[in-house]
């Protein structure tokens, strides 16, 4: 690891006539496209040498951090051996160092101060632990007080220098805070896909047009490995099962329950290691792109004729009894991975913090995970504040809304989440609500709701900009033109809209609202392709009266 000094019907409906239907639409065929990210802070950073560090146990019990002397810049490795890959170079120019970074699982929300909660109940995370002995969440915290003993300047710089590297680990936006994720985790045990270091994207003519706002920004979570957010949690969560695997604890595959991204994630992280992933899905809730993508990378793929909330239950029985490693939110691994999200938003900004931050909000993992990075970069000196989150929901699965419509006091009571063309967020009994509350109420955040002819435009307004979102960033779209009609996101405010899926997994939902052809939604912004003789004239009469509808107006 790299320190230098310190200065994601009961059958599946995958026949080919049932392929070709959805393919031949009306209105267009999609094409095979190829994405790559983009290089989200293409600045030049400073060099650092590399050395890596020997952590100490995961245990509860372990010593107290030991104090860092600086060492001096070790010598530039020699350049690339032509028959080495990125790991055998890693491994070649690896020295040792006792750094003392841990982490471990403890209840969530247990006071990190108190030492008798944490030795009450603690657990290795090489153990296989999902809840607490209460049967409340658990949580990873880390050594904070070894983190500690280097500056907030130390580690944005390091942060920074790791930027668009191909060293291993280290190119991943995951992995270049190793020492923040999974500090004790070998790097030859990764999985990864150098996930993470996606697009912020300046949404100037869609925050001028249409809210008036001149620092709107999006963060493309979807230009990923697999297409969503979701990569960022998974790259931890199969990293830390291959170690299980190799230190041969009882695991024979990984198994989740998901509306699509997460079993896409996890199929893939999966495959690129050779470990068997089960995937439980609600037969015909998510798109033929979500659903082919798990098939492809060699999932073991379950259709079941229930909803998320009803896979949900049915994965936490099963691994419960069988050797398989439960993969979702539940599990507080992945949230160590998304939370980088947060700490690359300030990276991209030069660590200056935004004033707002708008999460979609499902199963509530995701809004914790963003609050859990931007304190983590506050209580070690990175930045000195955190913006205020906002969580978006689906008025059609919005149990988080209600409860905050409530003022948090009455006791939080679960839905049944009706169909949304979110079809992600479609969760009606989230799994991690008490993390969301908790980062909601420590960030002054506030919950919004967006009813599916409102989340349908707001994507198709964005696309109109240059844009291809997923319809859950239309959900937070929504909920930022609420709060920016209420003057409550104001004109200059620095607003920052998580972007947490490509929208190329949702053309189908775009061809239907385009083609007018979504029952009880007007379509306002829908823009078929017009038909037209094929003859010159009758094209130059189509042609003329578009342009003078586009022409400036005296």
């Amino acid at each position: 690891e790299s320190l230098p000094p310190r200065s994601a019907p009961s059958s599946l409906s995958l026949s080919h006539s049932s392929i070709s239907t959805m393919a031949s639409t009306s209105l267009f065929q999609s094409p095979h496209l190829f994405l790559k990210p983009q290089n989200p802070n293409p600045t030049t950073k400073p060099h650092f040498p590399t050395t890596t560090i020997k952590c100490s146990s995961s245990s509860s019990s372990s010593p107290p951090p030991q104090p860092l002397v600086p060492k001096p810049p070790s010598p530039p490795p020699p350049s690339h051996h032509p028959h080495h890959n990125i790991r055998d170079e890693a491994r070649r120019h690896n020295t040792t160092h006792n750094h003392h970074f841990s982490a471990h699982y403890v209840p969530f929300n247990a006071d990190p101060s108190s030492a008798a909660a944490a030795d009450s109940e603690s657990y290795s995370l090489d153990e296989i632990v999902y809840r607490s002995n209460s049967g409340g969440l658990l949580d990873v915290q880390h050594d904070m007080a070894a983190l500690k003993n280097y500056d907030g300047k130390y580690w944005r710089d390091l942060f920074d220098s790791r930027v668009g590297k191909t060293t291993w680990p280290y190119g991943s936006g995951v992995w270049s805070k190793k020492e923040w994720v999974l500090p004790e985790i070998d790097s030859d045990d990764i999985v990864s896909a150098f996930e993470g270091n996606s697009n912020l994207f300046w949404a100037e003519r869609y925050g001028k047009q249409f809210l008036g706002m001149n620092d709107l920004w999006v963060k493309h979570c979807g230009i990923s490995h697999t297409g969503s957010f979701k990569d960022l949690g998974m790259t931890v969560l199969v990293s830390q099962v291959n170690r299980l695997r190799k230190m041969n604890r009882p695991v024979v595959g990984v198994g989740c329950a998901s509306t699509g991204d997460t079993s896409a994630a996890l199929s893939a992280y999966c495959a690129a290691a050779g470990i068997p992933s089960i995937v439980f899905l609600p037969a015909n809730r998510i798109s033929l792109a979500q659903l082919v993508q798990p098939i492809a990378n060699g999932a073991f793929v379950l259709s079941i004729d229930t909803d998320f909330d009803g896979c949900m239950q049915l994965i936490r029985e099963v691994t419960s009894e069988l050797p398989i490693y439960l993969a979702n939110s539940l599990n507080s691994l992945r949230l160590e991975g998304q939370k980088t999200a947060a700490i690359e938003i300030l990276q991209q900004f030069d660590w200056e913090v935004p004033d707002w931050v708008i999460v979609p909000g499902g199963n509530l993992g995701n809004i914790y995970a963003f609050y859990k990075g931007f304190h983590m970069c506050k209580e070690l000196g990175l930045v000195d504040r955190i913006p205020r989150l906002v969580c978006a929901q689906a008025a059609n699965a919005n149990p988080l809304y209600l409860h905050y419509k409530s003022g948090w006091d009455q006791e939080f009571k679960p839905v049944k989440a009706n169909t949304t063309f979110a079809s992600a967020i479609q969760i009606g009994d989230p799994v991690s609500i008490d993390r969301a509350v908790y980062a909601l109420k420590n960030s002054n955040g506030i919950v919004e709701e967006a009813t599916e002819e409102e989340l349908m435009d707001a994507m198709a307004q964005a696309d109109s900009t240059g844009m291809f979102i997923c319809p859950h960033t239309g959900v937070a779209l929504t909920a930022l033109i609420k709060l920016r009609n209420k003057g409550i996101i104001g004109v200059n405010d620095r607003t920052v809209v998580v972007s947490t899926a490509h929208g190329l997994k949702f053309t189908q939902s775009k061809i239907e609202y385009h083609s007018n052809d979504i029952k009880d939604l007007a379509c306002r912004f829908a823009n078929p392709p017009v038909q037209v003789r094929a003859d010159f004239g009758s094209v130059m009469d189509v042609l003329k009266t578009y342009l003078l509808s586009k022409a400036p107006k005296n």
